[in-house]
């Protein structure tokens, strides 16, 4: 029995492939257009019921590229791993993402204590936030397909994701702490939303084993205990490099307009095209970790394996 992974040279399922490797399992990494219905056709042969699963961890996540092309590839690459799954019978775990919800809402709700959970109702997305946008409209495309029936499928829901072979996030920290001083945002103290790669790995293979009929969505946001505030967590990738940390305080107000600026400029120069997330960035380095993920923990049996300072090691080492 084979599991098939798309996103193979990925963040995610780079760590998916090492996880299934390490509980013996058989791996088929996608390799190709996930747009392309003959590299699916291609990556699934064999008999029915020889892939077991399908974990779709592919995306277009943050370059520069047009709806268009988010589209193509975030909701066209989902609506093919749906056709794959029911041709094979494999069940499907589809790479989601907390901004599904809505970024300022679900922040919005942190800030009055209230919990995130996975019930919590989609609220509006701005126009131009083309990732949350098209990561929403996958995601209800696989629950629609379950809905059907004859599709067994689960969606894991990260926030921020950083670790080995990330492109994105980690390479952006590490090269600021490595300067030695590093924005304060607010007075430091709140938690943020981050998990690292080897902890969604862990959910996705959780949930992979633990098959459930129709749909099922997962929030998977923190790494173990414990909890690092701000500071501590831009404190920890200073001290995995070995590099002494000053912090500048900067007031929220100001990182605010900063950021608005600066997308504002992005659009400007070409308006087809993702900018950013302008204030939704802010949010996350000031805002407190709204997202819950009991639900994850009681149903799936997950367990984030690594603490974040345990985890953050490991990132930096492995660049």
């Amino acid at each position: 029995m084979t599991v098939l992974v798309t996103g193979g040279r990925g963040l995610v399922g780079s760590h998916v492939i090492e996880a299934l490797h390490a509980a013996g399992e058989q791996v088929r990494a996608f390799v190709g257009d996930v747009t392309d219905p003959a590299t699916w056709r291609r990556a699934a042969a064999g008999e029915r019921g020889e892939v077991r699963g399908i974990v779709h961890a592919a995306a277009l996540v943050a370059p520069r590229a047009t709806f268009a092309e988010f589209e193509r590839v975030n909701v066209g690459g989902t609506r093919l791993a749906v056709e794959t799954a029911r041709a094979t019978g494999a069940r499907l775990v589809h790479v989601s993402s907390a901004a599904v919800y809505g970024r300022a809402a679900a922040y919005a709700a942190g800030s009055d204590a209230v919990a995130v959970t996975e019930d919590f109702p989609f609220a509006p997305i701005p126009e131009y936030d083309f990732y949350a946008r098209t990561k929403r409209m996958a995601e209800e495309l696989v629950r629609d397909e379950a809905a059907r029936g004859g599709l067994s499928a689960a969606a894991i829901r990260p926030n921020v994701i950083y670790g080995e072979r990330d492109r994105l996030f980690t390479p952006r920290v590490m090269a600021v702490v490595r300067r030695g001083f590093a924005p304060q945002i607010g007075p430091g103290t709140n938690h943020l939303s981050c998990v690292y790669a080897g902890n969604v790995a862990a959910a996705i293979i959780a949930a992979l084993d633990r098959p459930l009929a129709g749909f099922r969505a997962y929030n998977v946001t923190r790494d173990a205990a414990p909890e690092l505030t701000q500071r501590e967590f831009f404190t920890a990738f200073a001290e995995a490099q070995k590099v002494r940390l000053r912090f500048v305080p900067v007031p929220v107000p100001i990182a605010r307009l900063g950021a608005q600026l600066w997308t504002r400029w992005l659009r400007l120069r070409d308006p087809r095209r993702y900018a950013g997330l302008g204030s939704a960035a802010v949010d996350f380095l000031v805002g407190e970790n709204p997202y819950a993920v009991a639900r994850a923990q009681q149903e799936l049996g997950w367990i984030a394996r690594f603490d974040a300072r345990t985890a953050i090691r490991r990132a930096v080492a492995g660049f």
